[in-house]
């Protein structure tokens, strides 16, 4: 009885067996055919048809949300990347992290085709995050100028019930924005981008970034004290006066020119103005930048709540020239040549024309040795709305570093250095340069004493030839 009961089962596991092979076989026969002879249009028409016709049947809606939006970054998708790092599922496969040498927090995303449960006002959501490779030279997106360059198209799939649309689109979308900024803030750190100019044609890969870290702040940076008190003011009135440049219908910016002899503390103040706002500094090299449409691509790429910087305005402007010349040794065609230049048309539209409102929360800084070759058209309020004119170093401007530097407040040797500093024209860079020569505080003030008294002989001779 048993030995014909095993018979019975090893003949129904070869006819199963059997018909799975022949319908393997059947499948395979109909992908070959589907692939050899049915065109690729077709296919497609006919698989999303199938596709459509049981999405119909389902309960569950699928919003998909891509990482750019046009010409710009989505910032939902941007906020969903910050919030879903801290719902990772202990039963997720695989996740990226990551930490450079300064950073507090280790910086944990999600892997590609992962998946993220989440659960809000008692409603279930499920998140995924798809990457999908193309091939640059056949990729054309209509959304993004850019897309040629592109090879990996990034998107999140946020799937839920129907009846859950409402509360997505009126409260949970809303919810995750404003949480990803509050951890955004939180765990920021301040980033210093410059343009890779071997993809300045790439809009999501124009600019490249590292961690900025720099000392200076308003405590620290050698400036007079009603100066330094007048630029902090304009700076919390600008960033309280949303509401405001919106109701009387300006762009949500504010340009400053920063001027001054070298080694005046420019660079510094910059870094100071990053440090106190949290802003990101995007520091633009107009050089190597060829045409105004780049120009305003780059604008386009950089994030609200960020400082533009564009040093030394001065000799870029007098750059068309030679970016001219430099187009006709590579270039004949007449079209090109007048595409690659940076006109002053050009610049100003950048900062003050329609391209500069796109975005908010932005500040301007240029900076120049020579504001008497800037052209008036540039310095007016709009464009450059504040100057700040940074001198010589003072007498409270080196008590400043002697604090800073030597960690003192009053010696001796004081009086004969600040009365020197106040009649010679000496850079705070030029003094710190000296307080950083000795490790002895009183060897620190002579070798400052004699750099001076070197610079008074200078001087001397140079009247004395004049």
């Amino acid at each position: 009885m048993s030995s014909s009961s095993t018979e019975l089962k090893l003949a129904l596991a070869k006819r199963v067996l059997s018909r799975v092979g022949s319908i393997a076989t059947t499948i395979m026969l109909v992908q070959t055919i589907v692939h050899n002879y049915i065109p690729r249009e077709l296919y497609a028409y006919l698989f999303f048809g199938l596709k459509n016709m049981f999405t119909n049947f389902s309960k569950q809606l699928t919003m998909v949300i891509n990482e750019f939006d046009g010409l710009v970054k989505n910032k939902i998708y941007e906020a969903a990347t910050i919030y879903l790092a801290n719902k990772l599922s202990p039963h997720i496969n695989r996740l990226k992290i990551s930490k450079t040498a300064k950073e507090k927090y280790f910086n944990i995303t999600m892997e590609r085709n992962e998946e993220v449960i989440d659960v809000y006002n008692g409603q279930t959501f499920k998140w995924i995050w798809l990457c999908r490779q193309t091939e640059s030279k056949n990729f054309y997106n209509p959304r993004d100028m850019d897309s040629a360059e592109k090879s990996i198209i990034r998107s999140f799939e946020l799937t839920f019930h129907k009846k859950n649309k409402d509360l997505v689109l009126n409260s949970y979308l809303t919810y995750i924005m404003e949480e990803a900024t509050l951890q955004k803030h939180k765990n920021k750190t301040i980033k210093i981008h410059t343009v890779g100019y071997e993809k300045k044609f790439c809009l999501h890969n124009m600019w490249k970034s590292v961690n900025f870290y720099h000392p200076a702040t308003f405590d620290t940076i050698v400036m007079d004290s009603n100066q330094k008190d007048m630029i902090l003011k304009d700076l919390e009135k600008f960033m309280t006066r949303k509401e405001y440049y919106w109701e009387v219908g300006k762009a949500w910016k504010r340009g400053y020119l920063l001027f001054g002899p070298p080694g005046t503390g420019k660079s510094s103040l910059i870094a100071a103005i990053a440090s106190y706002l949290n802003f990101d500094i995007y520091d633009l090299e107009l050089t190597k930048v060829t045409r105004n449409s780049d120009l305003r691509k780059l604008l386009v790429a950089t994030t609200n709540k960020s400082i533009l910087v564009i040093e030394d305005i001065d000799c870029t402007i007098n750059l068309e020239a030679n970016l001219v010349n430099r187009a006709i040794n590579f270039h004949s065609n007449d079209f090109y040549q007048s595409e690659s230049m940076i006109t002053l048309s050009g610049l100003l539209n950048f900062i003050d024309g329609l391209w500069s409102s796109c975005g908010g929360e932005r500040i301007i800084i240029f900076t120049t040795n020579h504001i008497e070759k800037l052209d008036p058209a540039l310095l007016r309020p709009g464009r450059m709305d504040v100057h700040i004119h940074m001198t010589y170093c003072t007498p409270c401007g080196f008590k400043l570093l002697a604090t800073n530097y030597l960690g003192i407040k009053d010696h001796k040797f004081f009086e004969e250095i600040e009365e020197l500093i106040d009649i010679l024209n000496v850079t705070p860079a030029e003094v710190a340069e000296q307080l950083l020569k000795e490790h002895e505080v009183e060897d620190s003030l002579k070798g400052l004493i004699n750099f001076l008294h070197k610079k008074m002989k200078e001087k001397e001779e140079a009247n004395g030839v004049s």
